[in-house]
């Protein structure tokens, strides 16, 4: 475990040395890709999502592909295209710029839907083929209401493990981040310090950390609250709930543990939830957030007794 520890670590300060002041984020962001699941980065442009999903890439030895999606984008420049080849006599098929280890949908709010669910299943005239290993979408989208978007569908946002936001930095930090801009830091600092296989062996030792009973009907009886709230119209699905449970060991392994606590779910609680469910008008009217609902939910359910 101390191996797997390390190699987190050390891609922790990598990316660090390009996004600068965002801890709290690199870390999560890794906690989701360790645990198996894709992100979702709702922020406004020019924050440094790009760079955080490039520097994800080169610190953990990805292969990297980044698409804009923009109107004009089809779902065959996502899942690629067949295409007859006179010399051979036969079609080929020519991949899309989904077919890579870490994909970057940037602004994916500013396509169609049917471009936007290519990346449901990479299927190009009735066959399937499969994504490499490891797999990771990072999406950014512009807050809903910038000119261009349009909001994704529930069922979209439900197949992110986490939706994380960046926000400006402080100004102690950005003055760190014109320093290193002017001396040139920049991706290209960024340095292996992890391969796949890594990637895919910690994913797997994370699977198997121990997770007591009490947590699981602990994740449970939150899952359950959010779809009886009299505020909330769409509760968290049972997809949700198995996110919220792979969080909380990635949480678990982050913490340098191998078993999960109860302080695991909560500390991701917001970030795995607050894009799976909808407020109802009463909600609106009471001029409620997710972040306050959810913050309800966590003070109501009972916390099991499960020491550190």
């Amino acid at each position: 475990m101390e191996k797997y520890i390390k190699i987190a670590s050390d891609i922790v300060n990598e990316v660090r040395k390009v996004v600068v002041g965002k801890d709290n984020v690199i870390i999560e962001a890794l906690t989701a890709i360790l645990g198996g699941g894709h992100i979702l980065l709702e922020d406004i442009p020019g924050v440094g999502k790009t760079t955080l999903a490039l520097a994800f890439a080169k610190s953990m030895s990805l292969e990297y592909n980044r698409l804009q999606f923009t109107p004009d984008v089809l779902p065959t420049d996502v899942t690629g295209f067949t295409i007859y080849n006179s010399s051979k006599g036969e079609f080929e098929y020519k991949s899309g710029a989904v077919l890579c280890n870490l994909f970057l949908a940037d602004e994916i709010n500013r396509t169609s839907s049917k471009t936007q669910s290519a990346l449901l299943k990479v299927t190009v005239d009735g066959v399937t083929r499969p994504v490499k290993e490891p797999f990771v979408v990072i999406a950014t989208q512009n807050p809903v209401g910038s000119v261009g978007t349009q909001k994704l569908p529930e069922s979209q946002l439900d197949r992110f493990m986490v939706r994380l936001s960046m926000g400006y930095p402080d100004m102690e930090n950005e003055v760190n981040i014109l320093k290193g801009k002017q001396n040139g830091v920049g991706t290209d600092d960024i340095s292996a310090v992890a391969t796949k296989e890594d990637v895919m062996a910690i994913r797997e030792f994370i699977n198997g950390i121990y997770v007591a009973d009490e947590v699981y009907k602990y994740i449970t009886s939150l899952v359950s609250m959010t779809r009886n709230h009299p505020m909330i119209e769409l509760g968290i699905s049972p997809r949700g709930s198995i996110a919220l449970a792979a969080m909380t060991r990635a949480n678990a392994f982050m913490h340098g543990r191998n078993y999960a606590i109860p302080n695991d779910v909560k500390e991701i609680f917001y970030d795995v939830c607050a894009h799976r469910i909808l407020i109802n008008q009463k909600g609106k009217i009471a001029r409620k957030t997710e972040r306050n609902i959810l913050e309800e939910i966590l003070a109501f359910v009972a916390v099991p007794d499960i020491k550190e």
